[in-house]
């Protein structure tokens, strides 16, 4: 197995600040914004894109985080499943623009899980999505409305986002099996 690191901190920083940029032009503002980040990544992101937004705008913009885990299509084929935990929205969704924010968006089928469980807090006016990764493969047609880097993968790697929040190090890497010749 070998690993390279394709994001340091520096990275990750400048492509939070520029998908805060993004988000605040697409909604012409922060009227109507809230930020729900899926858990457990997706939850600082979100927070630091909040940050972001109130240095450049000056406005609080609320950040809920929600929890997937019983909306994934596979959840009845994982042999350790994810234990659930509780999903919190800081004000009523109704007519809200909502941005999902996740860390990789990889097949499509977390971004359609994290749809099908924020219906179930009301009915958003818009909803868009926030990736710091798109590694591509999709199985659903997804696609993200704000991207902090396309990384193409193979399907035997895996790309690991690693937060000083949950991880202790800001990083994104990606792993993949060594070949050996013979």
């Amino acid at each position: 197995m070998s690993r390279k690191q394709l994001l340091g901190p520096d990275d990750i920083g400048r492509s939070i600040r520029r998908i805060a940029h993004e988000i605040i032009e697409n909604n012409r503002g922060t009227d109507g914004l809230l930020l729900v980040g899926l858990l457990t990544r997706g939850v600082p992101l979100a927070e630091r894109l909040g940050t972001a937004i109130k240095e450049f705008e000056g406005v609080d913009v609320p950040v809920g985080r929600l929890d997937i885990g019983l909306y994934r299509d596979d959840i009845a084929r994982r042999i350790n499943p994810t234990p659930i935990r509780p999903s919190a929205m800081p004000r009523d969704i109704d007519g809200a623009t909502v941005v999902l924010v996740d860390d990789v968006l990889f097949t499509g089928r977390s971004a359609r899980a994290a749809m099908e469980a924020l219906l179930d807090f009301g009915r958003p006016r818009r909803v868009r999505l926030a990736v710091l990764i798109d590694r591509g493969h999709r199985e659903l047609p997804i696609s993200p409305d704000f991207v902090g880097k396309n990384i193409p993968t193979g399907r035997g790697e895996t790309v690991r986002v690693r937060l000083q929040e949950p991880d202790g190090e800001d990083g994104v890497y990606i792993d993949s099996e060594e070949t050996v010749d013979g």
